[in-house]
């Protein structure tokens, strides 16, 4: 709303005085009362100054309403001032007559200078008052435009209701736009419409209140003046409006609505500037309308690609354990075979290995459905880093089996305060992705330090890294990446989980190559002491 003031500028109010508030009777009145005061100080100063000098004070009275009044009111300025020079100055005083011939050389010099002067100066006031109208209107489609980059375009569209409301020194503004074919039309106001609005939906225009926008057959382009039908006459309401459609090709995308509840006309100069105005406001409402469209297609894009991805995930990673599960358990079943206690054992190790597997895989689905819905409750409690470390750890035993394991956490670190369930669960997402891409027999580091006012937990694998390109999607859902053998098995959630889960801690994940090869995950997690309040109401 302020970029609407700041258009109505001193230049639109010197335009409009310049151009509009000078009255006939007011014009010509400057040039009589320039031409009076002219004359006291040309006979105040007769008895020091001759008559041929003295005559250049007319021409100053005749420039100052050129200035003032234009080229009329000059012209009407130059021929008094001729005259009263004549009449009370040039020999014989108070007479039209001149006793001299060589003066009437003189007088016509003088009505000629004056009349040349005047028009220079008429010329002269009616190009800058053109320069100055040129620079508010360039102002004001500069301020339209401005307005329409705001990525807000409700805020876009009521500010510029509010800009041509001032500039155009109007009651009302309405604008009526509809950026999808059979959706409710957006509705922007300006201005005290509601005694008009009650005119509008008697019956009168109909614009204003069908969704559908279809093309009124009213005059548009001048102002039409709209009556409120009452009973009683003495009180009926009237007001003008000018309407505009705003259209792209053969598409109506809305309306543009002028109110003044006095009698009003556009000069042709306004006309054209409310033209440039909504054939402005009908491509950004195109530019929209497409905009809007693109992002539906996107949107519906992505929806199918995500569901692909889950079908993908759901079918391979619940199906794996799941097998292996049946078929573990239907051997233990079997009558005709002995077990040897090792065997059962190792039989029923698998089932709970897959068990585990399955139900990390459903409480990672489960996280999602409750961060999307924001209904993630943490449960904060102050624990040790190397309690959590060593915790996820034996959770991941037998798949961390083939690789060497190194812990370096420092014993000073200061506990945390964090959800120990959840923060497990991010520390065996980060762990079971570098035992996926990491080839067996390499080391898997995990290190922990203090760094400023946080502690700092890192994750460091000797696998081939990550593709440079794919870090910045990295802990998106569903994202999983390539290796030499194709796409690694796994859903994609593990890594999304795990930013989601830290950033509710209110720390950070970072994901990095390491230069002497590898990949290197990175939490910070503030300590407990340092935890933000927004964070610890989370319990």
């Amino acid at each position: 709303m302020g970029n609407a003031r700041s258009t109505e500028s001193p230049i639109r109010m010197k335009l409009s005085r310049s151009l509009r508030t000078d009255s006939p009777l007011i014009s010509y009145g400057i040039a009589l009362a320039s031409t009076a005061l002219a004359s006291a100080v040309v006979a105040a100063l007769r008895a020091m100054v001759p008559n041929t000098h003295a005559s250049m004070l007319y021409i100053l009275a005749v420039l100052l309403t050129a200035v003032l009044s234009g080229r009329g009111p000059a012209v009407v300025a130059a021929v008094l001032a001729f005259l009263a020079f004549d009449y009370l100055f040039v020999e014989p005083r108070y007479s039209i007559t001149v006793a001299d011939p060589a003066e009437w050389l003189s007088l016509f010099i003088f009505l000629v200078t004056a009349l040349v002067t005047g028009q220079l100066a008429a010329n002269l006031r009616r190009t800058a008052a053109e320069a100055m109208r040129r620079e508010w209107e360039a102002s004001l489609l500069f301020e339209v435009v401005r307005n329409l980059q705001n990525p807000d375009f409700n805020g876009a569209l009521e500010s510029i209701a509010e800009l041509l409301r001032r500039a155009f020194t109007v009651d009302g503004v309405i604008l009526l736009v509809s950026l999808q074919p059979g959706d409710k039309p957006l509705r922007v106001v300006s201005g005290d419409v509601e005694d008009v609005d009650g005119m509008l939906e008697s019956g009168v225009s109909t614009v204003l209140r069908e969704a559908s926008l279809p093309g009124e057959k009213t005059v548009l382009g001048r102002w039409v003046r709209v009556i409120g039908p009452v009973a009683d006459r003495s009180r009926q309401r009237t007001c003008s409006r000018y309407q505009v459609p705003l259209s792209a090709g053969d598409q109506r995308l809305g309306w543009l609505v002028l109110i003044s509840r006095q009698e009003r006309q556009f000069t042709p100069e306004e006309s054209r500037l409310l033209l440039g105005i909504v054939t402005q406001l009908a491509s950004a409402l195109e530019r929209e309308r497409l905009r809007a469209k693109a992002m539906e297609a996107e949107i519906l894009r992505r929806t199918n690609e995500l569901k692909t991805a889950l079908l993908n995930a759901v079918s391979h990673d619940l199906r794996t354990p799941l097998a292996s599960i049946l078929a573990a358990a239907e051997s233990l079943l079997q009558p005709d075979v002995q077990w040897t206690p090792e065997e059962q054992r190792e039989l029923l190790e698998t089932i709970v290995t897959e068990a585990r597997r399955l139900d990390l895989l459903v409480e990672g689905l489960l996280d999602v459905s409750r961060i999307e819905a924001g209904r993630l409750r943490l449960d904060l409690r102050s624990i040790s880093v190397q309690e959590l470390v060593d915790s996820a750890l034996q959770r991941l035993k037998a798949r961390l089996a083939q690789h060497r394991v190194v812990v370096e956490v420092d014993p000073s670190l200061p506990p945390v305060l964090v959800d120990p369930e959840k923060m497990e669960q991010v520390l065996l997402n980060i762990l079971d992705n570098a035992v996926k891409y990491s080839p067996p027999g390499t080391t898997i580091r995990v290190r922990a330090t203090m760094r400023g006012q946080r502690v700092a937990l890192l994750i460091e694998d000797e696998g081939p890294g990550i593709p440079v390109q794919e870090i910045p999607r990295l802990f998106k859902p569903f994202v999983r990446l390539p290796s030499d053998g194709g796409h690694r098995p796994g859903s994609g959630l593990g890594l999304a989980i795990a930013r989601e889960l830290v950033l509710a801690h209110g720390g950070e994940i970072r994901a990095e190559n390491r230069r002497e090869g590898g990949a290197r995950f990175t939490l910070l997690l503030p300590v407990a002491s340092s935890v933000p309040a927004e964070v610890t109401e989370a319990r």
